[in-house]
């Protein structure tokens, strides 16, 4: 049975990091892309992140750009976001998800081609 188990979140102050974790359980990692999102209160699911099957591609929507980097460890099967810089608007729960196929796909932001979720960790950014 797939499982996707996301970690690491809570609060931090703008300008903080924090690193979140996304542990697989029932599939290799390494056989699909993996991408994370977040949703904040009152806003739409945003597509964070992407990261390809051998970690070679990695995508990100433009206000995450140069602060966050996705990164894997096959060999414990976990994906990560490093999130450095964090702003207020940073604020959301973020998941992470597993597509149908096996590629992040041409509208991985958009989250449509991906099947299998996790419930999410919260991040607060506040002073």
């Amino acid at each position: 049975q797939v499982q996707l188990v996301e970690s690491g979140g809570g609060l931090v102050q703008p300008g903080g990091s924090l690193r979140l974790s996304c542990a697989a359980s029932g599939f290799a990692v390494d056989d699909y892309a993996i991408g994370w999102f977040r949703q904040a209160p009152g806003k739409e699911r945003e597509g964070v992140s992407c990261i390809s099957t051998s970690g070679d591609s990695t995508f990100y929507t433009d206000t995450v750009k140069g602060r966050f980097t996705i990164s894997r460890d096959n060999a414990k099967n976990t994906v990560y976001l490093q999130m450095n810089s964090l702003k207020p608007e940073d604020t959301a729960i973020y998941l992470c998800a597993k597509p149908r196929g096996w590629t992040c796909g041409s509208s991985w932001w958009s989250g449509i081609g991906f099947g299998s979720w996790g419930q999410g960790t919260q991040v607060t950014v506040s002073s």
